[in-house]
């Protein structure tokens, strides 16, 4: 399998200098596969810093990988943030057939703030409905130690200690509901952990299920803090196959009973 990578990708037509600086998205994806699975990957760094990469472990599996870069706090409003993300996923939704991809096989996902940003982007749909995507067409959702309650930069813009919680808009606690596509949450150790992050992602977990959610998977990394994306990585790829694989026996299944 051949796969080529282009970098540096503008995903918004803004002219402004500081979006056109860090709104840009790098694009790995399989030259001699049609129909692929795409990954659209958010770096972490506290919404305040970090460089959009492609992790090696994620390349030569038969899916392409976006990674995304995108505006930082202070600069700009983590809702800002938010709507970059959203921007960037509407890019790949309108551009990705043109090298082979398929739009409803789409993953979103990241680490740490990046994955607060796929969660508060797969769990509240106006974000991407703004740039009429359909946030319920993803193929699934991965979140490595991400927050589940309101982000700890937004909470430090209002002088907010880290110790005290809150769930309200900014938190993707807040829009919990029954998704159609499955959501894989992963954190380090609940000892090792950053404050609370194991804990918030199983009250997320345990809320998904109450809304009647069939599809949620937790995972704790025993042993490991909140660095525990080297073991989860091989976990990302294993599970982007599995949902391609569940997907394409429901589409043959669909398929088989309409010609019935």
């Amino acid at each position: 399998m051949r796969y080529k990578e282009i970098q540096g990708i503008a995903y918004s037509s803004s002219k402004d200098s500081y979006v056109q600086k860090q709104c840009l998205l790098d694009f790995y994806y399989p030259e001699d596969k049609k129909d692929f699975t795409t990954l659209i990957w958010f770096h972490g760094g506290g919404l305040t810093s970090g460089n959009r990469a492609i992790p090696e472990r994620l390349k030569g599996g038969d899916f392409a990988v976006v990674s995304v870069g995108y505006r930082f706090a202070p600069q700009v409003r983590v809702e800002d943030i938010i709507k970059d993300g959203a921007e960037a996923i509407s890019w790949v939704m309108k551009n990705i057939a043109n090298y082979g991809g398929n739009t409803q096989k789409v993953v979103i996902g990241g680490y740490s703030a990046g994955a607060y940003l796929a969660l508060m982007l797969a769990l509240r749909k106006e974000y991407l409905a703004v740039h009429s995507v359909d946030a319920d067409q993803l193929l699934g959702v991965i979140s490595c130690s991400g927050q589940a309650i309101t982000h700890f930069t937004e909470r430090q813009s209002r002088h907010i200690r880290d110790t005290q919680p809150i769930v309200d808009e900014m938190a993707p606690l807040y829009w919990v509901r029954n998704t159609p596509f499955p959501i894989m949450l992963m954190t380090g150790d609940r000892e090792l952990e950053m404050l609370g992050r194991y804990e918030e992602n199983a009250y997320l977990a345990r809320m998904l299920k109450l809304c009647g959610h069939k599809d949620v998977k937790l995972l704790e990394f025993q042993g490991y803090d909140h660095g525990m994306l080297t073991p989860a990585l091989p976990l990302v790829v294993r599970q982007l196959k599995e949902w391609e694989a569940l997907r394409l026996t429901n589409s043959n299944q669909k398929s088989e009973s309409t010609k019935k």
